[in-house]
């Protein structure tokens, strides 16, 4: 019990740092939705590329809550993790290095001055997303293996009680068949010495006849 309640409380705080990250996470994947949308709509090929990569993200997060609260969805919630890792980071690089090119392929109808700030600021919310993710990454492996030490310390808790609870119950079987064993011996010795006394009275009344 103590090493399981000493992984308890460090896995407490990780789950608390982790939901924290996934609400943040959650809300900068709602907010990257917005300059893709205001850039042009219906957007291109390109905008349509970006507003992917947003709602995997928040596909993620709503995962992750799913995957703290019934520890299921492990590989799911981690496959969805690093798709969506890989597609922020393709898109950090498009924006960051080809911003003119990006610019052309999005094709909005607003002013240069207006589209570059859009387009800088999803930027800024991929890269921001892009940390959140890693730092959601790490956690959720990390408190993964927490749950597989607590089950398994937990097992091996149910283990051992199981080993002293039969070896108990062996000990009170080994000493009910000796108590058994002596009483059948008392009783084998009672009847002896009834028969004994009983034809010894007969030997001894045909002698004295």
């Amino acid at each position: 019990m103590g090493s399981s309640s000493k992984l308890r409380t460090p896995c407490s705080f990780l789950n608390l740092l982790l939901s924290c990250l996934n609400f943040i996470l959650f809300i900068l994947s709602s907010a990257s939705l917005a300059p893709t949308i205001l850039l042009r709509m219906p957007p291109t090929s390109l905008g349509w590329a970006f507003l992917m990569v947003s709602c995997i993200s928040l596909f993620s997060s709503f995962i992750s809550f799913y995957s703290q609260l019934t520890h299921f969805c492990f590989i799911t919630h981690v496959s969805l993790l690093l798709s969506s890792s890989i597609a922020q980071l393709l898109g950090i690089l498009a924006l960051f290095t080809r911003e003119n090119s990006s610019l052309s392929l999005l094709k909005s109808p607003r002013g240069i001055k207006e589209a570059k700030l859009l387009v800088r600021l999803e930027c800024g919310v991929l890269m921001a997303m892009f940390v959140m993710q890693v730092g959601v990454l790490i956690l959720t492996c990390t408190i993964h293996s927490c749950w597989v030490r607590e089950y398994e310390g937990l097992e091996a808790e149910r283990e051992a009680a199981a080993r002293k609870r039969s070896r108990r119950i062996a000990r009170i079987q080994e000493e009910s068949m000796e108590n058994a064993a002596k009483v059948a011996e008392m009783k084998a010795k009672e009847f002896d010495e009834k028969m004994k006394n009983k034809y010894g009275q007969w030997v001894k009344t045909d002698f004295e006849g």
